[in-house]
């Protein structure tokens, strides 16, 4: 798989080369353009990301997967570097659309802050209201294997279904510090939290996916033009589903909930949410029971000198 992107990448780059070395590549404002969605594992993101796909050849931009070892959502420090000077510089495949299982990383570190790289890059963010590791992502590939439920390991207790595998939207959002891993930090929550107001760009929800959607779309056309159309006519293709799959009990549910760090992923969920909410609240408008995009709604008034 690495070969084969290596030679990809060669295939790319030779495309862009003129007749020997490489040409600097000299983009226009809507061009230099980045978007990093580092998806949160469980949260619809494949749904999402097949749409950029589906929509890169028309609209004209990159998208490139993130494949890191074993999915291992922090990246050493060595490559923490390498994909900061890939993302910034690599002008050849800006427009662009990175995506992968990591966590939030700061530019800001590793680069110089300079306006026009902060104004090219925009992070997306996906929630959902209750992380749960699919039961099928640890025991699945083994169909004869004599495995108990999710329920029965919640009730006996289990290590595979323990609390602890609940700590997953907090640390994606907190990013590559130790204590964002630390299993119930306070900290990291606030860090996380702090993150998703001030570092994204936008993070939606995933029961309200196609509402995410129609904003990016009415705010990043370069990308994002005809998105809210083609998933909701093409939806069944887009929506990958687990087959046979069973929902937690009732009394699952609410074991669940009583440990703490469900409780604080759930606060973090509900600040999520609550910011989505109140971006869409400024940014659309509902009639006959649609929602549609508002207009633009500023304009500049009283300008001077006056020009003769």
């Amino acid at each position: 798989e690495r070969a084969i992107a290596r030679h990809e990448v060669r295939e790319i780059e030779q495309r862009h080369t003129v007749d020997g070395p490489r040409q600097d590549v000299t983009l226009d404002e809507e061009d230099d353009v980045v978007i990093i969605y580092n998806r949160v594992p469980k949260t619809a993101s494949t749904s999402f990301t097949n749409i950029a796909y589906d929509l890169c050849a028309k609209n004209k931009y990159h998208v490139l997967h993130i494949n890191t070892t074993k999915n291992n959502p922090v990246m050493s420090l060595q490559d923490q570097v390498r994909f900061v000077k890939n993302v910034t510089s690599w002008k050849e495949m800006k427009p662009g659309f990175y995506h992968g299982h990591i966590s939030y990383l700061d530019f800001a570190k590793y680069v110089p802050l300079e306006v026009s790289v902060e104004q090219s890059r925009l992070r997306l963010g996906s929630q959902c209201p209750l992380v749960v590791k699919s039961w099928e992502l640890q025991f699945g590939k083994n169909p004869h294997a004599d495995i108990p439920t999710f329920d029965e390991c919640v009730a006996a207790g289990g290590s595979d279904c323990a609390p602890e595998k609940l700590w997953l939207q907090i640390p994606f959002f907190c990013g590559h510090s130790s204590e964002c891993w630390n299993v119930g930090s306070r900290w990291a929550l606030e860090q996380a939290k702090y993150n998703l107001i001030n570092e994204y760009f936008l993070v939606g929800v995933t029961e309200e996916l196609e509402d995410f959607i129609m904003l990016l779309e009415a705010a990043l056309p370069r990308f994002f033009r005809g998105a809210t159309e083609l998933y909701r006519t093409g939806k069944k293709s887009h929506l990958r589903k687990t087959t046979e799959k069973k929902l937690p009990t009732k009394e699952t549910i609410a074991k669940l909930q009583q440990s703490e760090i469900w409780k604080m992923e759930n606060e973090f969920y509900e600040f999520a949410l609550e910011q989505f909410q109140f971006v869409r609240a400024h940014a659309v408008r509902e009639k006959d029971g649609e929602l549609y995009i508002l207009a633009q709604n500023f304009f500049y008034e009283k300008i001077y000198p006056k020009s003769n």
